[in-house]
């Protein structure tokens, strides 16, 4: 997949296939080309090279049944300010020929904890609340593959919860999820492969698990009662605003005993030490640093 606007090549040989079913985490700094990505899947733009196929129709040639096929939550609030939530839903089922659906439309109310405020206007909710009608439409014509685009960004963790509960039971229920966060905890909980993505190109992609073990080690977190870190550890130290709390980045284990030497024989007296293992966010920051090829 190839997207150009003139000179600046947004999307640069991206090639990713889904597994139907699957839990997919697709993750990059902002500028990577995530929504770029996801634009191309809902047929809101069109790729200078390529083709996209959702559960088997080509997004350009079959974009009826690719757009039934698909369920986006955007990044931005888009609502219209003269419905109610429950008015919403049944527009949006309507765009898609289903009548007679508000037993699945109360069913995401009451799971989106929206019940409350069904006959209330957009206009009137909270910008979590239009957040939580965002996820609702997106789902209202039960589609088999649903992409959220950092659909938790600037809710509560009331909400946060509730949805992943909602969204874990669709995945359970067969339903493939593509989802771009920029909570790294939530990704590494929820998606079972990521791929991520810097300056339009994927630069990883393995399940998560695999990610998380290529980079062995972790940091070692230490605040020294005595001394200063030596200038050959230096390297190893990772960006802090605390200038008393010191974080090492560990590659190896092994390399644990050599670190703590090097204290010693500086004169360092530790004052509290924790190992902290390697997580998703250690993973992408050290795969963002390395240059692109």
């Amino acid at each position: 997949m190839v997207k150009r606007y003139g000179a600046f090549t947004a999307l640069d040989g991206v090639s990713l296939r889904i597994e139907q079913g699957e839990f997919f985490g697709l993750l990059g700094p902002n500028g990577a080309g995530k929504t770029t990505l996801i634009s191309i899947i809902a047929g809101l733009v069109r790729p200078s090279a390529g083709r996209v196929v959702v559960m088997g129709h080509d997004v350009g040639a079959g974009y009826r049944l690719a757009r039934r096929a698909l369920g986006v939550v955007p990044q931005e609030l888009v609502f219209d300010p003269f419905f109610t939530v429950r008015e919403t839903l049944r527009l949006q089922s309507g765009y898609f020929g289903l009548r007679h659906n508000d037993r699945w439309i109360d069913e995401l109310l009451e799971n989106l904890d929206l019940a409350a405020k069904a006959d209330s206007n957009m206009r009137a909710l909270s910008g979590g609340m239009k957040r939580r009608v965002l996820v609702a439409q997106a789902l209202v014509h039960r589609p088999p593959v649903i992409v959220l685009d950092e659909p938790t960004a600037g809710v509560d963790v009331e909400l946060r919860q509730a949805l992943w509960r909602f969204i874990r039971r669709l995945n359970a229920e067969g339903h493939t999820i593509v989802l771009t966060t920029h909570y790294l905890d939530e990704a590494q909980e929820l998606c079972q492969r990521i791929a991520m993505l810097k300056q339009g190109r994927v630069v990883a992609l393995d399940r998560t698990e695999n990610l998380i073990r290529a980079f062995a080690g972790g940091r070692l977190v230490l605040r020294l009662a005595a001394g200063s870190l030596p200038q050959a550890l230096a390297p190893r130290r990772l960006p802090g605003e605390d200038a008393r709390r010191i974080e090492l980045r560990i590659d190896r284990y092994e390399e644990l005993e050599q670190i703590l030497a090097a204290l010693r024989l500086a004169g360092c007296q530790i004052e509290e030490m924790q190992w902290v293992h390697t997580d998703l966010e250690d993973v992408f920051v050290r795969i963002m640093q390395e240059p692109t090829p």
